[in-house]
Protein backbone atom coordinates (compact mmCIF):
# COMPACT_ATOMS: atom_id res chain seq x y z
CA UNK A 1 0.00 0.00 0.00
CA UNK A 2 1.27 3.49 -0.87
CA UNK A 3 1.70 5.56 2.30
CA UNK A 4 3.01 9.12 1.97
CA UNK A 5 2.54 10.39 5.55
CA UNK A 6 3.66 8.90 8.85
CA UNK A 7 4.09 9.92 12.49
CA UNK A 8 6.87 8.32 14.52
CA UNK A 9 8.48 8.66 17.95
CA UNK A 10 12.29 8.66 18.18
CA UNK A 11 14.61 8.68 21.19
CA UNK A 12 18.39 8.61 21.26
CA UNK A 13 20.40 6.61 23.76
CA UNK A 14 21.47 7.85 27.18
CA UNK A 15 25.18 8.23 27.79
CA UNK A 16 26.87 5.63 29.96
CA UNK A 17 27.55 6.53 33.59
CA UNK A 18 31.01 7.53 34.71
CA UNK A 19 32.61 5.21 37.27
CA UNK A 20 33.87 5.89 40.80
CA UNK A 21 36.85 3.64 41.51
CA UNK A 22 40.31 3.74 43.04
CA UNK A 23 43.29 1.83 41.75
CA UNK A 24 44.17 -1.23 43.77
CA UNK A 25 47.51 -2.94 43.37
CA UNK A 26 49.82 -4.88 45.63
CA UNK A 27 52.46 -2.68 47.26
CA UNK A 28 50.68 0.46 46.01
CA UNK A 29 49.11 2.12 49.06
CA UNK A 30 47.35 4.98 47.32
CA UNK A 31 46.62 4.14 43.74
CA UNK A 32 44.44 7.17 43.13
CA UNK A 33 41.17 7.47 41.18
CA UNK A 34 40.88 5.41 37.98
CA UNK A 35 37.14 5.40 37.24
CA UNK A 36 36.53 5.43 33.49
CA UNK A 37 34.11 7.53 31.45
CA UNK A 38 30.82 6.24 30.14
CA UNK A 39 30.27 5.61 26.44
CA UNK A 40 28.17 7.82 24.19
CA UNK A 41 24.52 6.96 23.60
CA UNK A 42 23.37 6.04 20.12
CA UNK A 43 22.17 8.72 17.71
CA UNK A 44 18.93 8.36 15.76
CA UNK A 45 19.59 8.95 12.06
CA UNK A 46 17.29 9.03 9.04
CA UNK A 47 19.00 7.79 5.86
CA UNK A 48 17.77 7.88 2.26
CA UNK A 49 17.52 4.44 0.65
CA UNK A 50 16.84 4.76 -3.11
CA UNK A 51 15.00 1.41 -3.37
CA UNK A 52 12.17 2.69 -1.15
CA UNK A 53 9.27 4.70 -2.60
CA UNK A 54 6.71 4.67 0.23
CA UNK A 55 6.48 5.19 4.00
CA UNK A 56 4.48 2.00 4.48
CA UNK A 57 7.13 0.45 6.77
CA UNK A 58 6.09 2.95 9.45
CA UNK A 59 2.61 1.41 9.67
CA UNK A 60 4.03 -1.60 11.55
CA UNK A 61 6.62 0.27 13.62
CA UNK A 62 6.27 3.80 14.96
CA UNK A 63 8.72 3.85 17.90
CA UNK A 64 12.50 3.95 17.39
CA UNK A 65 14.75 3.96 20.46
CA UNK A 66 18.55 3.84 20.22
CA UNK A 67 20.70 1.92 22.69
CA UNK A 68 22.36 3.52 25.73
CA UNK A 69 26.10 3.85 26.15
CA UNK A 70 27.84 1.44 28.53
CA UNK A 71 29.13 2.34 31.98
CA UNK A 72 32.81 3.21 32.48
CA UNK A 73 35.11 0.69 34.14
CA UNK A 74 38.21 0.38 36.29
CA UNK A 75 41.70 1.37 35.16
CA UNK A 76 40.28 4.35 33.25
CA UNK A 77 38.43 2.10 30.81
CA UNK A 78 35.82 3.97 28.80
CA UNK A 79 32.45 2.30 28.37
CA UNK A 80 31.45 1.15 24.90
CA UNK A 81 29.56 3.70 22.83
CA UNK A 82 26.26 2.59 21.33
CA UNK A 83 25.85 2.20 17.59
CA UNK A 84 23.60 4.77 15.89
CA UNK A 85 20.06 3.70 15.06
CA UNK A 86 19.66 4.24 11.30
CA UNK A 87 16.09 4.49 9.99
CA UNK A 88 15.72 4.06 6.18
CA UNK A 89 13.40 6.47 4.36
CA UNK A 90 12.61 6.93 0.65
CA UNK A 91 14.02 9.80 -1.44
CA UNK A 92 11.80 12.87 -1.22
CA UNK A 93 11.02 12.60 2.50
CA UNK A 94 10.32 15.82 4.38
CA UNK A 95 10.95 15.60 8.13
CA UNK A 96 8.97 17.85 10.48
CA UNK A 97 9.07 18.23 14.26
CA UNK A 98 5.50 17.33 15.23
CA UNK A 99 5.35 19.66 18.26
CA UNK A 100 6.62 22.85 16.61
CA UNK A 101 5.91 22.13 12.93
CA UNK A 102 9.51 23.13 12.09
CA UNK A 103 11.05 21.50 9.01
CA UNK A 104 14.12 19.56 10.13
CA UNK A 105 15.26 18.28 6.75
CA UNK A 106 14.43 17.54 3.12
CA UNK A 107 15.98 14.18 2.22
CA UNK A 108 16.38 13.66 -1.52
CA UNK A 109 19.85 12.25 -2.29
CA UNK A 110 20.60 8.50 -1.92
CA UNK A 111 22.70 7.97 1.19
CA UNK A 112 21.85 11.40 2.62
CA UNK A 113 21.56 11.33 6.42
CA UNK A 114 19.83 13.52 9.00
CA UNK A 115 20.55 13.22 12.74
CA UNK A 116 17.17 13.82 14.37
CA UNK A 117 18.19 12.94 17.95
CA UNK A 118 21.77 13.11 19.18
CA UNK A 119 22.86 10.53 21.73
CA UNK A 120 23.80 11.67 25.23
CA UNK A 121 27.49 12.03 26.03
CA UNK A 122 29.04 9.65 28.51
CA UNK A 123 29.44 10.78 32.12
CA UNK A 124 32.94 11.49 33.39
CA UNK A 125 34.61 9.12 35.81
CA UNK A 126 36.13 10.27 39.11
CA UNK A 127 39.58 10.60 37.48
CA UNK A 128 38.45 13.96 36.08
CA UNK A 129 37.58 15.38 39.48
CA UNK A 130 40.93 14.84 41.19
CA UNK A 131 42.65 18.05 42.40
CA UNK A 132 45.70 18.74 44.55
CA UNK A 133 43.35 19.39 47.46
CA UNK A 134 41.06 16.42 46.76
CA UNK A 135 43.15 13.53 45.51
CA UNK A 136 40.52 10.88 46.22
CA UNK A 137 37.27 12.29 44.80
CA UNK A 138 34.11 10.29 45.27
CA UNK A 139 32.50 12.24 42.48
CA UNK A 140 31.45 11.22 38.97
CA UNK A 141 28.78 12.02 36.41
CA UNK A 142 25.92 9.94 35.20
CA UNK A 143 25.45 9.82 31.45
CA UNK A 144 23.64 12.66 29.71
CA UNK A 145 19.99 11.82 28.96
CA UNK A 146 19.09 11.14 25.33
CA UNK A 147 16.84 13.36 23.26
CA UNK A 148 13.32 12.46 22.21
CA UNK A 149 10.81 13.93 19.78
CA UNK A 150 7.80 13.10 17.69
CA UNK A 151 8.33 13.42 13.95
CA UNK A 152 5.97 13.82 11.03
CA UNK A 153 7.26 12.37 7.78
CA UNK A 154 5.83 13.51 4.47
CA UNK A 155 6.79 12.00 1.12
CA UNK A 156 6.95 13.88 -2.16
CA UNK A 157 7.83 11.55 -5.00
CA UNK A 158 10.87 12.50 -7.05
CA UNK A 159 10.23 12.18 -10.79
CA UNK A 160 11.27 14.04 -13.92
CA UNK A 161 7.75 14.05 -15.34
CA UNK A 162 4.33 14.20 -13.73
CA UNK A 163 1.29 12.91 -15.65
CA UNK A 164 -1.83 14.88 -14.66
CA UNK A 165 -5.39 15.05 -15.86
CA UNK A 166 -9.00 14.30 -14.99
CA UNK A 167 -10.01 10.80 -13.87
CA UNK A 168 -10.14 8.17 -16.65
CA UNK A 169 -8.11 10.29 -19.08
CA UNK A 170 -5.69 7.40 -19.67
CA UNK A 171 -2.73 8.37 -17.48
CA UNK A 172 -2.14 4.87 -16.15
CA UNK A 173 -2.46 3.38 -19.65
CA UNK A 174 0.19 5.84 -20.87
CA UNK A 175 2.55 4.93 -18.01
CA UNK A 176 2.06 1.20 -18.62
CA UNK A 177 2.69 1.64 -22.35
CA UNK A 178 6.00 3.52 -22.04
CA UNK A 179 7.49 1.91 -18.90
CA UNK A 180 7.55 -1.42 -17.08
CA UNK A 181 5.17 -0.09 -14.43
CA UNK A 182 1.96 -2.06 -14.03
CA UNK A 183 -0.67 0.27 -12.55
CA UNK A 184 -4.27 -0.83 -12.27
CA UNK A 185 -6.19 0.03 -15.46
CA UNK A 186 -9.97 -0.05 -15.91
CA UNK A 187 -12.69 1.87 -17.74
CA UNK A 188 -14.02 3.86 -14.79
CA UNK A 189 -12.93 6.96 -12.85
CA UNK A 190 -10.47 6.76 -9.93
CA UNK A 191 -8.98 3.43 -10.96
CA UNK A 192 -5.64 4.82 -9.72
CA UNK A 193 -5.78 5.37 -5.97
CA UNK A 194 -2.07 6.04 -5.45
CA UNK A 195 0.79 7.56 -7.46
CA UNK A 196 2.80 5.15 -9.61
CA UNK A 197 6.39 5.53 -10.76
CA UNK A 198 7.93 4.18 -13.95
CA UNK A 199 11.16 4.57 -15.92
CA UNK A 200 11.06 5.04 -19.69
CA UNK A 201 14.31 4.25 -21.56
CA UNK A 202 14.47 6.23 -24.82
CA UNK A 203 18.01 5.16 -25.74
CA UNK A 204 21.25 4.17 -24.03
CA UNK A 205 21.87 7.67 -22.69
CA UNK A 206 18.32 8.94 -22.15
CA UNK A 207 15.79 7.80 -19.58
CA UNK A 208 12.85 9.49 -17.89
CA UNK A 209 11.25 8.88 -14.50
CA UNK A 210 7.47 9.39 -14.79
CA UNK A 211 4.87 9.66 -12.04
CA UNK A 212 1.21 8.91 -12.70
CA UNK A 213 -0.79 11.16 -10.37
CA UNK A 214 -4.36 10.07 -9.47
CA UNK A 215 -7.04 12.01 -11.32
CA UNK A 216 -7.88 15.53 -10.18
CA UNK A 217 -11.36 17.00 -10.00
CA UNK A 218 -12.80 20.40 -9.13
CA UNK A 219 -12.03 21.25 -5.51
CA UNK A 220 -9.00 18.93 -5.37
CA UNK A 221 -6.93 21.61 -3.59
CA UNK A 222 -9.49 21.50 -0.73
CA UNK A 223 -9.41 17.70 -0.59
CA UNK A 224 -12.24 16.81 -2.98
CA UNK A 225 -11.81 13.44 -4.63
CA UNK A 226 -8.23 12.23 -4.18
CA UNK A 227 -6.40 15.39 -5.21
CA UNK A 228 -5.43 16.95 -1.90
CA UNK A 229 -3.46 13.87 -0.88
CA UNK A 230 -1.44 13.68 -4.08
CA UNK A 231 -1.06 17.20 -5.45
CA UNK A 232 2.18 17.63 -3.51
CA UNK A 233 3.79 14.82 -5.52
CA UNK A 234 3.66 17.09 -8.59
CA UNK A 235 5.78 19.71 -6.81
CA UNK A 236 9.08 17.89 -7.33
CA UNK A 237 8.53 17.15 -11.04
CA UNK A 238 10.13 19.40 -13.65
CA UNK A 239 7.84 18.81 -16.66
CA UNK A 240 4.14 17.90 -16.80
CA UNK A 241 2.29 15.78 -19.33
CA UNK A 242 -1.24 17.11 -19.19
CA UNK A 243 -3.50 14.37 -20.49
CA UNK A 244 -6.97 15.14 -21.88
CA UNK A 245 -9.72 12.57 -22.24
CA UNK A 246 -10.74 12.42 -25.91
CA UNK A 247 -14.22 11.22 -24.88
CA UNK A 248 -14.81 14.08 -22.45
CA UNK A 249 -17.72 16.45 -23.14
CA UNK A 250 -15.36 19.45 -23.02
CA UNK A 251 -11.63 18.59 -22.98
CA UNK A 252 -10.59 22.25 -23.05
CA UNK A 253 -12.67 22.98 -19.94
CA UNK A 254 -10.97 19.99 -18.26
CA UNK A 255 -7.61 21.49 -19.16
CA UNK A 256 -8.51 24.83 -17.57
CA UNK A 257 -9.96 23.15 -14.48
CA UNK A 258 -6.87 21.05 -13.77
CA UNK A 259 -4.57 24.06 -14.14
CA UNK A 260 -6.79 26.06 -11.79
CA UNK A 261 -6.67 23.33 -9.14
CA UNK A 262 -2.88 23.14 -9.37
CA UNK A 263 -2.56 26.93 -9.13
CA UNK A 264 -4.79 27.05 -6.05
CA UNK A 265 -2.68 24.37 -4.36
CA UNK A 266 0.69 25.87 -5.37
CA UNK A 267 1.03 28.72 -7.94
CA UNK A 268 4.44 27.38 -8.97
CA UNK A 269 2.84 24.24 -10.45
CA UNK A 270 1.31 26.03 -13.42
CA UNK A 271 4.69 27.60 -14.20
CA UNK A 272 6.16 24.19 -15.01
CA UNK A 273 6.59 23.33 -18.70
CA UNK A 274 3.60 21.32 -19.97
CA UNK A 275 2.94 19.11 -22.95
CA UNK A 276 -0.79 18.68 -23.55
CA UNK A 277 -1.76 15.34 -25.07
CA UNK A 278 -5.21 14.48 -26.41
CA UNK A 279 -5.71 10.79 -25.72
CA UNK A 280 -7.78 8.04 -27.42
CA UNK A 281 -7.14 9.30 -30.97
CA UNK A 282 -7.54 5.69 -32.19
CA UNK A 283 -11.32 6.13 -31.80
CA UNK A 284 -13.01 7.65 -34.93
CA UNK A 285 -15.20 10.09 -32.96
CA UNK A 286 -12.16 11.36 -31.07
CA UNK A 287 -10.07 11.73 -34.21
CA UNK A 288 -12.82 13.83 -35.83
CA UNK A 289 -12.83 16.42 -33.02
CA UNK A 290 -9.05 16.71 -32.66
CA UNK A 291 -8.66 19.61 -35.11
CA UNK A 292 -11.27 21.72 -33.28
CA UNK A 293 -9.84 20.87 -29.87
CA UNK A 294 -6.33 21.77 -31.05
CA UNK A 295 -7.54 25.21 -32.24
CA UNK A 296 -9.25 25.86 -28.89
CA UNK A 297 -6.14 24.85 -26.98
CA UNK A 298 -3.99 27.23 -29.03
CA UNK A 299 -6.41 30.04 -28.16
CA UNK A 300 -5.70 29.21 -24.51
CA UNK A 301 -1.98 29.66 -25.13
CA UNK A 302 -1.04 25.97 -25.46
CA UNK A 303 2.04 25.60 -27.63
CA UNK A 304 2.83 21.94 -27.00
CA UNK A 305 -0.26 19.87 -27.97
CA UNK A 306 -0.32 16.39 -29.51
CA UNK A 307 -2.88 13.69 -30.29
CA UNK A 308 -1.99 10.22 -29.01
CA UNK A 309 -3.44 6.85 -28.16
CA UNK A 310 -2.05 5.16 -25.06
CA UNK A 311 -3.97 1.99 -25.90
CA UNK A 312 -2.87 1.77 -29.56
CA UNK A 313 0.57 3.28 -28.71
CA UNK A 314 0.28 6.09 -31.27
CA UNK A 315 2.77 9.00 -30.98
CA UNK A 316 3.97 7.90 -27.52
CA UNK A 317 7.66 7.93 -28.38
CA UNK A 318 7.30 11.38 -29.96
CA UNK A 319 5.81 12.70 -26.71
CA UNK A 320 8.66 11.27 -24.65
CA UNK A 321 11.33 12.80 -26.89
CA UNK A 322 9.63 16.19 -26.62
CA UNK A 323 9.64 15.80 -22.85
CA UNK A 324 13.34 14.94 -22.95
CA UNK A 325 14.04 18.13 -24.90
CA UNK A 326 12.06 20.22 -22.39
CA UNK A 327 13.99 18.68 -19.49
CA UNK A 328 17.25 19.97 -20.94
CA UNK A 329 16.13 23.55 -20.43
CA UNK A 330 13.67 23.12 -17.54
CA UNK A 331 14.92 24.69 -14.28
CA UNK A 332 16.22 22.37 -11.61
CA UNK A 333 13.71 21.67 -8.87
CA UNK A 334 13.95 24.07 -5.95
CA UNK A 335 11.83 23.64 -2.86
CA UNK A 336 10.63 26.49 -0.71
CA UNK A 337 11.09 24.28 2.34
CA UNK A 338 14.87 24.00 2.00
CA UNK A 339 15.48 27.74 2.26
CA UNK A 340 17.30 28.67 5.48
CA UNK A 341 15.06 29.75 8.33
CA UNK A 342 16.62 31.89 11.04
CA UNK A 343 15.23 31.38 14.52
CA UNK A 344 16.31 32.75 17.89
CA UNK A 345 18.47 30.25 19.76
CA UNK A 346 16.99 29.24 23.10
CA UNK A 347 19.37 29.80 26.01
CA UNK A 348 19.93 26.37 27.62
CA UNK A 349 20.94 28.08 30.89
CA UNK A 350 17.56 29.76 31.22
CA UNK A 351 15.19 28.44 33.90
CA UNK A 352 11.84 29.15 35.51
CA UNK A 353 10.67 28.85 39.12
CA UNK A 354 7.05 28.28 40.07
CA UNK A 355 5.23 27.75 43.34
CA UNK A 356 3.66 24.32 43.57
CA UNK A 357 1.46 22.66 46.18
CA UNK A 358 4.39 20.44 47.21
CA UNK A 359 6.91 23.29 47.31
CA UNK A 360 8.92 24.86 44.48
CA UNK A 361 9.50 23.59 40.97
CA UNK A 362 12.52 24.56 38.86
CA UNK A 363 12.52 23.92 35.13
CA UNK A 364 15.29 24.53 32.62
CA UNK A 365 17.34 22.54 30.12
CA UNK A 366 20.72 22.92 31.85
CA UNK A 367 19.57 22.42 35.44
CA UNK A 368 17.41 19.40 34.60
CA UNK A 369 20.21 17.82 32.60
CA UNK A 370 22.64 18.41 35.49
CA UNK A 371 20.23 16.75 37.93
CA UNK A 372 19.91 13.71 35.67
CA UNK A 373 23.73 13.41 35.51
CA UNK A 374 24.28 13.64 39.27
CA UNK A 375 25.18 10.68 41.49
CA UNK A 376 22.98 11.57 44.46
CA UNK A 377 24.50 8.82 46.59
CA UNK A 378 27.92 10.52 46.56
CA UNK A 379 28.34 13.58 48.72
CA UNK A 380 30.91 15.08 46.37
CA UNK A 381 28.48 14.90 43.44
CA UNK A 382 25.74 16.57 45.50
CA UNK A 383 28.09 19.44 46.44
CA UNK A 384 28.99 19.83 42.78
CA UNK A 385 25.28 20.12 41.90
CA UNK A 386 24.86 22.78 44.59
CA UNK A 387 27.71 24.79 43.11
CA UNK A 388 26.10 24.49 39.68
CA UNK A 389 22.82 25.86 41.07
CA UNK A 390 24.75 28.89 42.34
CA UNK A 391 26.52 29.32 38.98
CA UNK A 392 23.25 29.25 37.02
CA UNK A 393 21.60 31.66 39.46
CA UNK A 394 18.98 29.17 40.62
CA UNK A 395 20.06 29.49 44.27
CA UNK A 396 19.66 33.27 44.33
CA UNK A 397 16.38 33.16 42.39
CA UNK A 398 14.87 30.71 44.89
CA UNK A 399 15.86 32.94 47.79
CA UNK A 400 14.25 35.96 46.11
CA UNK A 401 11.11 33.92 45.45
CA UNK A 402 10.81 33.22 49.20
CA UNK A 403 12.06 29.67 49.69
CA UNK A 404 12.26 28.66 53.36
CA UNK A 405 14.36 26.17 55.29
CA UNK A 406 12.82 22.70 54.93
CA UNK A 407 10.88 23.50 51.73
CA UNK A 408 10.80 20.92 48.95
CA UNK A 409 12.51 22.00 45.72
CA UNK A 410 11.68 19.87 42.65
CA UNK A 411 14.00 19.87 39.65
CA UNK A 412 11.78 19.12 36.67
CA UNK A 413 9.46 16.19 37.27
CA UNK A 414 11.94 13.61 38.55
CA UNK A 415 14.02 15.01 41.42
CA UNK A 416 12.97 16.30 44.87
CA UNK A 417 15.42 18.10 47.14
CA UNK A 418 15.07 19.61 50.60
CA UNK A 419 16.16 23.23 50.95
CA UNK A 420 18.65 23.73 53.80
CA UNK A 421 19.75 27.28 54.55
Amino acid sequence: MFIDEANIYVRSGKGGDGFVHFHREKYVARGGPDGGDGGHGGDVILEVVPTLNTLSTFRQRTRFIAEDGKKGGVNNMTGKSAEPLVIPVPPGTLVYDEASGVLLGDLVTPGQQLVVCKGGRGGRGNTHFATPRNQAPRTAERGEPGQERYLRLELKLIADVGIVGVPNAGKSSFLAAVTNARPKIADYPFTTLEPNLGVADLDVNTSLVLADIPGLIEGAHRGAGLGDSFLRHIQRTRVLIHMLDGLSDDPVADYSQINSEMALFDPALVEKPQIVVFNKIDLPQVKERWEQVEKSLRKHGVKQAMAISALARINLETVLWRVAELLKTAPKQTSQEVLPVYRPVEDPRAFTIERAAEGWRVRGAAIERAAAMTYWEYEGSVRRFQRLMETLGVDEALRKAGVQDGDTVMIGDDYELEWVD
